[in-house]
């Protein structure tokens, strides 16, 4: 099985000077379906966390004044914007804008470009005092505004968005059996824990912290089968549903490669460090059809795997969502078990 960390060739290649498409049809972009917030706002991520960043420095600066020109004064964004760079749909406060809190605040806190952090601190600003009814949504923004927090204790708007996410994702779980707050496994399921995780640790919560890990050693009972990721599928999972789970998205590998690295960080608990040795495999090949889940040639995360094998379309969030897995490659070599 491989371990080599592909490069950002394809992100690239599917990336203007406006932003990077959404879609593609196998490696070639598609034009037609525009750019997304959602997508850019994890080119912003994954940049603000690679360590040797400066050639990706231009491009992320393209990305976050792609999310500036999403939001309006009131902080809400827009998703969508066609290539020719005309927005369109309502502005919102769902898990776009979430995670375009997301973006803002790592690179405040991560980046070592300062045009990079300029910017996202004025993205900051405007979306931070916000809130939203969506858990998902809040739980994304606490991502980047515990970040902001962890570099700027005194920052009222981070402390007070981060309180406010505590309250809406420190939700009781369903039974003892089913130890997660909602009935269905749905998408992204491991940012709920991994937020409330961040927002306990920021606020100094040890009880909140706990009922985290809780959650997301729960959330690994069941998407980890014989060693490998098996995530959630598309169609969700509940308490009576079955396998085989088919179609899995990259994008729920990476957001429990995410939730695993942070509650390792914080315990040094071997379960969550095999949670992530199990996500970056999983892409490698340790999956349920033992294929890689990327193009070795052109860089590009296929978008699913399905079946009768991977999806081989390779767009944005399945890249992005195999590129920013890879980056925590180091961490699981520097594992002392």
């Amino acid at each position: 099985m491989s371990t080599v960390r592909p490069g950002p060739s394809h992100l690239i290649n599917l990336s203007t000077a406006l932003g990077t498409f959404e879609h593609a049809r196998y490696a070639t972009p598609r034009e037609e379906h525009g750019y997304c917030v959602d997508d850019v706002a994890r080119v912003a991520v994954f940049i603000a966390r690679e360590p040797e960043s400066e050639p990706l420095w231009e491009l992320a600066r393209r990305s976050l004044r792609f999310l500036a020109r999403s939001l309006n004064e009131g902080g809400w964004c827009r998703n969508r914007c066609s290539a020719q760079g005309v927005w369109h749909g309502p502005f919102t406060n769902d898990d776009c804008w979430g995670r375009l809190l997301w973006a803002a605040g790592t690179t405040v806190a991560r980046s070592s470009d300062d045009e990079s952090v300029a910017l996202a601190r004025d993205i900051f600003a405007t979306a931070v005092g916000v809130r939203s009814p969506w858990p998902r949504a809040m739980a994304f923004g606490a991502l980047g505004a515990t970040d902001v927090l962890a570099i700027d204790p005194k920052n009222a708007g981070a402390r007070a968005f981060v309180t406010a996410a505590g309250e809406c994702l420190d939700r009781p779980v369903q039974s003892v059996e089913w130890f997660w707050p909602e009935s269905r496994l749905t998408y992204a399921n491991a940012v709920l824990p991994e937020a409330l995780l961040a927002v306990g640790e920021a606020l100094g919560n040890g009880a909140r912290s706990e009922r985290a890990l809780a959650q997301l050693r729960w959330l690994l009972s069941h998407e980890m089968i014989d060693g490998i990721v098996v995530p959630t599928p598309v169609g969700g999972l509940g308490p009576d549903d079955h396998h085989p789970r088919f179609d899995q998205q990259p994008i729920e590998v990476a957001a429990l490669a995410d939730a695993c690295a942070r509650a390792y960080e914080v315990t040094r608990d071997d379960v969550f460090a095999d949670g992530l040795t199990a996500a970056i495999a999983w892409f490698h090949g340790a999956n349920s059809l033992s294929v890689p889940m990327f193009d070795a040639v052109t860089g590009g995360g296929y978008d699913g795997l399905t079946v009768s094998g991977p999806n081989q379309n390779q767009g944005a969030e399945s890249t992005l969502a195999m590129l920013m897995t890879m980056q925590y490659a180091s961490v699981v070599v520097g594992v002392s078990r």
